[in-house]
């Protein structure tokens, strides 16, 4: 079932989604060359303890850290390590979700580390756009597939890759709610999109094939033909006008 959110857990995912974006930006200049992901960890799990913030990945079926820290052709779930140091050239991606008084915000983002090729940052790019497209078709009116078809279309109309095994997800009080929200599929399918409705929408895009496999870590996700991969997410509030990103700073939250 999908939960419809009152105006008090509004409010508090606005105040989550405002805190967790202020330390993603406090992020880009910490990213160079040198740093280890295990380092990123660590400073993100202070800045959620100074904001008053919850992880709601530690303690995920047993995963040890506050966020999940992929690199180039790791796509989603990265686990941070002391011995896992970033390089010039690097694309990586950061994955948070964690909670305001018993709410939830999730987002990611990709971060250069220093000079990276054209057409990487391109793919970068295009993941950054069929999120907004995503984003574009999250409003009330519309069925959940409508946002699926139109990441899925943007990413192939550019020649890159969907991943087909992991998706985005509802997120309230829980990091993981009903429904599951597919990066490709065909438009007007699924439950029709009511105001209340918050949604955590996560294109994966790769340059290659989108085929990937999990590790012998049990989380990291990586493509199978070692093609570079971008994930980017952002928690969105369906209203009765445009769609809300609560995970982007703005005034009045």
């Amino acid at each position: 079932m999908i939960t419809i959110k009152n105006k008090d857990a509004i409010y508090k995912m606005g105040r989550a989604g405002q805190l967790l974006a202020g330390i993603f930006n406090e992020l880009i200049p910490l990213i160079v060359p040198g740093i280890s992901t295990f380092e990123i960890d660590a400073f993100v799990e202070k800045r959620l303890r100074d904001n008053g913030l919850l992880s709601k990945m530690k303690g995920y079926m047993g995963y040890k850290h506050v966020s999940c820290v992929s690199i180039n052709d790791e796509v989603v779930h990265g686990v941070p390590h002391r011995d896992s140091v970033l390089k010039n050239g690097d694309i990586v991606k950061v994955d948070v979700c964690a909670s305001w008084k018993g709410y939830s915000a999730d987002m990611a983002r990709v971060f250069f580390v220093g000079d990276v090729k054209e057409e990487v940052r391109r793919l970068v790019a295009v993941g950054q756009s069929s999120l907004e497209k995503g984003i574009a078709q999250a409003r009330a009116g519309n069925y959940l597939t409508d946002i699926s078809a139109a990441i899925q279309k943007e990413v192939e109309a550019n020649g890159f890759g969907v991943v087909r095994d992991f998706a985005g997800h509802g997120i309230g009080k829980q990091m993981h709610e009903d429904p599951e929200i597919l990066n490709y599929g065909v438009p007007g399918k699924g439950p029709l999109l009511k105001p209340g409705m918050t949604f955590a929408l996560e294109p994966m895009v790769t340059m290659g094939h989108y085929d990937v496999y999990v590790a012998k870590d049990g989380w990291t996700v990586r493509t199978v033909d070692t093609s570079m991969a971008v994930h980017v997410e952002d928690t969105v509030l369906i209203t009765n006008n445009e769609p809300v990103v609560l995970t982007r700073l703005r005034e009045g939250i």
